[in-house]
């Protein structure tokens, strides 16, 4: 969320903004929220006199009293009575206003960073960097199910009976694997310095608003019947969360954090729910990274957040590249972002399989995430987030990159403490 301070001063610039978004459509918000806000200005002046104006005739009151001036008080009385009438009547205004205005400004997109391509959609996405040579093997990579239906580690067919379509029973070494593609995640992340977490896996609708779009909440979010809570999509929404409404010291920035959690989501959408695959589907787990830093240092962090994915996918003999989203495919909320995308010998394409973002101060101007500096200043700190992993759909990357033609399957040396074996061998047939 913009600074209202920010857009009155700036709206041509805004404006801007939303066209290289694409939202045309949002442009006459603009004007209608500064029009707002001088009406909101124009209450708060009159609200503030009207006050004054109680006090004021309330202290003659009791001058007139104190005289037995008894007429006279009455009278003062009833001018009271006819300012607190008028003055709730402005206050409510008041309140309503400040209402419009923060519904408005929820939806008018964040300045993205100068660097961010302009485009309309992820087709004008943009490569940056490519990491490890791409190679498709002289064998048929079968499709990812198949791979995991040959060493017994997926039942789909009880999940659709148990839940319907987007669900599955991972199990064997499949189950061990992710298991322990998630351990090394975490403790990767504890090896760069951050602190472990794992968060509450439901928040409520004020940190939903506080940390995404409301259309990106209509289309990812699950409410629980009857409460005041969701369940999370990632568990980027909880780790900011934790910060709402609290004044940070700036000598304990930057809040480096890495978080397990499952993971939500509707899936709604042209891309849908695969009928079978793990792709796209409604329930995963992950390992994220978010970093609560200053305004002058997020850039730094968002470099370093988004390599330590691409090393990360690296140690594990996965070629990937990063994109750049250009203006169009950024989220309202976000200053830039890039993705990385994972290399399918079967696909012979890459894929995503992360996102990082920069968020600048929005998150924290919604949710009241404050810094104060050694002078008792105080500011917005500026919010990012990355996926360091999230299976399975990084297993389909996986087991694509370590599949050997007899349909076994590599353990990257990184991965051989936690799984204690170097290979997933095809069960004899009984």
């Amino acid at each position: 969320m913009l600074d209202i301070k920010f857009l009155r001063a700036n709206p041509e610039l805004v404006k801007e903004n939303i066209k290289k978004k694409f939202q045309d459509s949002k442009i006459e918000l603009v004007d209608k929220v500064i029009d707002l806000d001088r009406q909101f200005r124009e209450t708060k002046v009159e609200c503030d006199s009207l006050r004054n104006q109680r006090k004021v005739k309330s202290k003659e009151i009791g001058g007139f009293m104190a005289k037995g001036m008894k007429d006279e008080a009455e009278k003062i009385k009833a001018e009271v009575a006819e300012i607190g009438a008028k003055l709730t009547e402005m206050e409510a205004l008041e309140v309503k206003l400040e209402a419009d205005i923060r519904e408005i400004m929820l939806v008018i997109p964040n300045i993205i960073d100068d660097s961010v391509p302009i485009g309309k959609d992820d087709s004008e996405n943009v490569e940056v960097e490519r990491f490890g040579a791409p190679a498709v093997p002289a064998f048929e990579v079968p499709y990812h199910v198949d791979i995991m239906e040959k060493v017994n580690g997926i039942d789909l067919d009880s999940a659709r009976k148990t839940s319907g379509n987007g669900f599955y029973y991972l199990c064997g070494d499949i189950a061990q694997l992710q298991s322990c593609i998630l351990s090394y995640a975490r403790d990767f992340m504890i090896d760069k310095g951050f602190t472990y977490y794992i968060p509450p896996f439901m928040i409520r609708s004020d940190v939903v608003t506080g940390v995404m779009s409301f259309a990106e909440m209509e289309g990812m979010m699950y409410k629980i019947e009857g409460e005041d809570l969701y369940l999370i999509g990632t568990s980027e929404h909880s780790m900011i969360g934790k910060f709402i409404d609290t004044i940070i010291s700036e000598d304990e920035l930057p809040q480096t954090l890495t978080s397990y959690s499952p993971c939500f989501r509707k899936e709604v959408g042209a891309h849908g729910i695969e009928e079978r695959g793990v792709y796209r589907i409604h329930q995963f787990e992950k390992q994220e990274m978010i970093v609560v830093c200053k305004p002058e240092e997020s850039m730094d962090w968002f470099h370093k957040l988004y390599n330590y994915t691409v090393e990360f996918f690296r140690t594990l003999d996965i070629p990937v590249r990063t994109l750049e989203c250009c203006s169009g495919d950024l989220a309202d909320l976000k200053v830039k972002s890039i993705d990385v995308e994972a290399w399918s010998p079967r696909q012979k394409k890459y894929f995503e399989v992360g996102s990082c973002s920069n968020l600048g101060d929005a998150q924290a101007r919604r949710l009241g995430i404050r810094v104060k500096t050694a002078d008792g200043e105080k500011y917005f700190a500026h919010t990012l987030n990355n996926t360091v992993v999230a299976p399975p759909r990084m297993l389909i990357a996986f087991l694509e990159n370590n599949l050997n033609e007899d349909g076994s399957i590599r353990i990257p040396e990184a991965l051989q403490p936690y799984m204690r074996k170097d290979l997933i061998k095809v069960p004899d047939k009984k």
